[in-house]
């Protein structure tokens, strides 16, 4: 009498009633899916990060930060991580001082902890994502009139629509 209440309260409320049979085929077909799912995520193609001319990077090991006119990049990066989260690694910034003006300046190297986040899908190219930010951390000197702490945006590629 029970069984028949609860069936009756299950239906009542729009749920269906799954014999045990079933029930198992359905475990085994969730399994099933979340073992497809997570195949799936392992081979989704590794997050990008855009250079000055829009062209795909995957774990650079020199990365230009002044795309005017190259004087400050990222080099030697060693990346520690690379998921479609972020990316997190260290890299030596080449910085020009510019002095007595950018032509006749001379690079300097700080060393700096790199970090590229909030990725995006990238539009035209299915299943693709690249990081939008990126995050340099100075954990001693660094280039004259930068701050410990910076964080900017990443060029955006030139066909790109608000949000890609």
């Amino acid at each position: 009498m029970a069984l028949l209440k609860l069936a009756a309260i299950l239906l009542a409320g729009g749920a269906t009633l799954i014999p045990a049979a079933t029930a198992t085929t359905s475990t085994t077909s969730a399994a099933h899916t979340s073992a497809t799912s997570a195949a799936s995520a392992a081979t989704a193609p590794a997050p990008v990060v855009l250079d000055c001319v829009g062209k795909p990077q995957t774990r650079p090991a020199t990365y230009v930060l002044a795309c005017g006119d190259g004087n400050n990049y990222l080099a030697g990066a060693k990346w520690s991580t690379w998921t479609a989260g972020s990316a997190t690694g260290t890299a030596t910034d080449q910085a020009n001082d510019c002095v007595p003006y950018c032509a006749a300046g001379h690079f300097h190297g700080y060393p700096v902890d790199v970090r590229l986040d909030q990725p995006v899908p990238w539009t035209g190219h299915p299943g693709q994502v690249r990081y939008t930010r990126l995050t340099l951390d100075y954990p001693g000197a660094r280039p004259t009139g930068m701050p410990a702490h910076f964080v900017w945006p990443l060029p955006r590629p030139a066909n790109a629509v608000a949000g890609t």
